[in-house]
């Protein structure tokens, strides 16, 4: 029997997350300075658990936010089906009354089951599932993996969230996050639960 601890985290802060500007798959962004100081709380608070392997998206700011923990020596892979969801001709654009008016839109498409929905040049949740589930397979299919780090993205996380505890993807908001927060989900042969719903704890030890 398969039985897997997976510790999921969202990556740092960056200059468009401090701005409130959507980054999305096709923003190779860097984390800021705020975002690596909570790269080396999340390290400090966690690095006594013994991680068998490292996850990442093939963004780099995932990466830049576990380095600590690759720097350890701890295998790492990237999975594209761990990229964040592509917003399209709206990723690194200015937050205007027309941009918050197009993301409420949407957003209410998505809650209302519209999960095809997606901005011209984007992806649709429904894609975005379709990806994630075959990044599912890969770390599932590694049993002698018990302790897996996993370094992902917001809305990513959010869908892969409900991917895991069977929930439908318009449910995606039940999942709140901030940068470098974490869901610790266990999976005990059978199906996957939630035992720690967006940690923060590490990010307030100053």
């Amino acid at each position: 029997m398969i039985e897997k601890t997976l510790y999921i985290v969202r990556h740092g802060q960056t200059d468009l997350n401090k701005q409130g500007i959507v980054q999305g798959r096709g923003m190779n962004t860097e984390l800021n300075s705020e975002g690596r100081k909570q790269a080396e709380l999340f390290y400090t608070a966690y690095r006594h658990i013994p991680f068998d392997k490292i996850y990442i998206s093939e963004l780099k700011r995932t990466q830049q936010s576990v380095q600590q923990f690759i720097d350890l020596g701890l295998p790492v892979e990237k999975l594209s089906g761990l990229d964040e969801l592509a917003w399209g001709k709206y990723e690194g654009q200015p937050s205007t009354p027309e941009t918050k008016s197009a993301f409420l839109k949407i957003m209410r498409e998505w809650t209302s089951g519209n999960l095809d929905a997606k901005f011209e040049g984007g992806e649709s949740p429904n894609e975005v599932k379709q990806r994630q589930e075959q990044a599912l397979e890969v770390i599932m299919g590694h049993p002698e993996e018990k302790n897996v780090l996993i370094c992902m993205h917001g809305r990513a996380m959010r869908l892969f969230l409900c991917l895991l505890t069977g929930k439908s993807l318009k449910h995606m908001d039940d999942f709140p996050h901030q940068n470098l927060v974490l869901y610790k989900v266990i999976f005990d042969g059978q199906r996957f639960t939630i035992t720690d719903f967006n940690n923060a704890i590490h990010l307030k030890i100053h």
